[in-house]
């Protein structure tokens, strides 16, 4: 799946058409998807930390608006507030905290420009050192959490596959054979990655760590060993190790189950897992779902 494309802009410039004088550039541009994948990751986040409700708004580098997303609970309101601070980030390339603190300041001249919406919670995505859209988020407990929410999306633009525009997601049949299996497993390697969903030849030989992917699902098939498996509760001392992916020592107040050979686990996304009590050598599938 492709998040970003790659677009080609023409611009007259002055003096000829010589080396210095470039009158086509490449530039990046956000997908569809690649809104909604950030979305999506604000949304994991706003999950995590229990927030009370949010809308989350998505638009390009021109302020125009691409995805919107309002989780349950959340005032009327907050969709054009959202829209309102994602366009101001992307047009003036700076999160909108900066221009709350400067009318704050005394500079409340500022609040006379159009379109223009100097509220906590919005922050440009950024690509590489382009500028690609801007993602606001309203109507969670407090502006602070709005801007976390929004700083989740915004990295979440770091993982975003580029490719050409117009391209299609790829419909070529993907065979693995035994030896690459087996092989996977010796090692605990990605056997495909899609980009929406990924295969994983997992294999520990001791107890894990508490995991939360606030944006995948994880589907788990048992091939050999076994182990306890600790599923919900919370981890107290969780912390963002990249986006979309929290790790933590341990699981506070989960449920504990043994699973072995055969046995299938869903793991919706949020949700804390861990392995303790490994016996043998452990061998599972992992398929990880966006």
């Amino acid at each position: 799946m492709k998040w970003l494309t790659s677009i080609v802009v023409a611009a007259v410039m002055a003096g000829g058409a010589g080396p210095s004088h470039a009158q086509v550039v490449e530039k990046k541009a956000l997908t569809l998807e690649g809104a909604r994948q950030i979305i999506a990751t604000a949304i994991g986040e706003a999950r995590r930390v229990k927030a009370p409700g949010g809308v989350i708004a998505v638009v390009d580098d021109g302020g125009n608006l691409m995805a919107l997303e309002r989780l349950d609970g959340t005032f009327a309101a907050g969709a054009n507030i959202s829209i309102g601070k994602a366009r101001t980030a992307a047009l003036f390339k700076r999160p909108t905290k900066a221009f709350e603190d400067i009318i704050k300041n005394g500079r409340t001249a500022m609040v006379a420009l159009s379109d223009f919406t100097p509220l906590q919670g919005g922050i440009p995505i950024i690509v590489g050192e382009e500028v690609v859209g801007g993602i606001g988020v309203s109507g969670t407990a407090t502006a602070q959490q709005d801007e976390e929410l929004a700083l989740a999306g915004a990295a979440a633009a770091k993982t975003l596959k580029l490719g050409m525009a117009g391209t299609e997601t790829s419909r070529k049949v993907t065979f693995i054979d035994q030896q690459m299996v087996a092989a996977g497993f010796e090692k605990g390697t990605v056997l495909v990655n899609m980009g929406n969903y990924m295969v994983h030849a997992s294999h520990r030989e001791m107890d894990g760590i508490a995991e939360i992917h606030t944006l995948d699902t994880d589907l788990i098939y048992m091939l050999e060993g076994s182990a306890t498996f600790v599923t919900g509760g919370n981890v107290p001392d969780a912390k963002p190790i990249e986006p979309n992916e929290v790790r933590g020592s341990a699981i506070v107040g989960g449920e504990s189950r043994r699973i072995v050979k055969g046995d299938v686990i869903v793991v919706p996304a949020g949700v804390p897992h861990m392995f303790t009590n490994v016996q043998g050598s452990l061998n599972y599938y992992v398929v990880k779902v966006r």
